[in-house]
């Protein structure tokens, strides 16, 4: 490969131990090296901006392996395939990296790599959210951890975040009561008038443990969980007998250093026979496409609807995330790294 383009990466030069800022990762610029045979050459458009970015910036306990100083920090990317050197992929394939990084171009070896199939009357933009991980999160979550029944009450935290907007969607559809969390007016405002949920709280002007005794009068069946700390704690006390609490993520407490703490009354476990589980989307990699199938026919039958939040440029990565821990994100958060093809 001639004329090789420049590459601009945020490398981690440091751990935080509070709020991320620009002490902890410096954008750099390095040649792209030359493909090795079955690699390929991607240029990535879309970066997705994550709670657990955070999480992987720390080296507590985790899912995955710490991303390690002097690394190119880790991040979920799709792109446009600009070189290739592998047999599974032509230039102009749209794909996404199994591992991708904060950067403008990944060099991934061909096994390591997924195609998007692409609807044409669908955004590109749609395969970071609705119809990415995102969407797959919030349908495996939902359907598998927390099996709705008709009937049932559902209640979401974060529930205008990308995940937590599928989720009631997809209650709905499943016939379920839902009841949904989330930070302002506005956002609670979304929720019931556009997007059918039953019942929204605002936690920024409410009193969360009233609201959900006056808009959850017969208890919680299923809780989605996405916040943790005490929105956790109001809604897994109301939980009913044989409840579920889909455990998604802890936002609330990944800036905290140490152990995060759970619910106080641990006995509500055996005492109403809980389900509480834990996930993550890459338990359920081998029933992907179950999810996008099924995602998909409720997207173009205009069933779910959802939001983006765009941030242009992969210089504004490191701000974009600050939006994710402020509240101040509106729909999925990801960085426009490059056009479109």
């Amino acid at each position: 490969m001639t004329n090789q383009p420049q590459n601009r990466r945020w490398i981690l030069r440091k751990r935080p131990e509070a709020d991320i800022t620009a002490d902890h990762l410096e954008l750099v610029t390095a040649p792209v090296p030359d493909l090795q045979d079955d690699q390929v050459l991607v240029r990535n458009i879309y970066l997705s901006l994550d709670p657990t970015h955070r999480l992987w910036m720390s080296d507590r306990e985790q899912y995955l392996p710490p991303v390690q100083v002097g690394d190119v920090m880790r991040g979920g990317t799709l792109g446009v395939v600009e070189h290739s050197r592998s047999d599974r992929f032509q230039p102009g394939d749209i794909v996404k990296p199994m591992v991708g990084g904060w950067e403008a171009y990944t060099v991934a070896d061909g096994r390591m790599v997924r195609p998007v199939d692409r609807h044409p009357e669908i955004p590109l933009s749609a395969y970071m959210s609705v119809l990415g991980s995102t969407g797959i999160t919030a349908y495996f979550g939902l359907l598998d951890i927390g099996q709705p029944q008709p009937g049932e009450t559902l209640v979401v935290s974060a529930a205008a975040g990308a995940v937590g907007s599928i989720v009631g969607q997809i209650g709905k559809l499943k016939g379920c009561r839902v009841v949904g969390i989330a930070g302002g007016p506005e956002k609670c405002r979304w929720l019931t008038e556009e997007l059918g949920f039953d019942g929204a709280i605002d936690y920024r002007n409410d009193y969360v443990p009233a609201a959900l005794d006056r808009l959850c009068p017969d208890g919680v069946d299923i809780q989605f969980e996405n916040v943790g700390g005490d929105i956790m704690d109001a809604i897994y006390s109301r939980l009913n007998l044989n409840g579920r609490l889909s455990l998604c993520g802890m936002i609330s407490r990944y800036n905290d250093e140490g152990v995060m703490p759970g619910p106080k009354d641990f006995g509500r476990v055996l005492m109403k026979r809980l389900t509480v589980k834990g996930f993550i989307v890459l338990d359920y990699q081998k029933r992907f496409p179950e999810a996008l199938e099924a995602l998909t026919g409720w997207v173009t039958a205009d069933q779910l609807q959802w939001k983006n939040h765009v941030v242009d440029g992969l210089d504004n990565a490191l701000d974009g995330l600050s939006l994710l821990f402020s509240g101040g994100n509106d729909g999925k958060l990801m960085v426009k790294v490059s056009e479109e093809p």
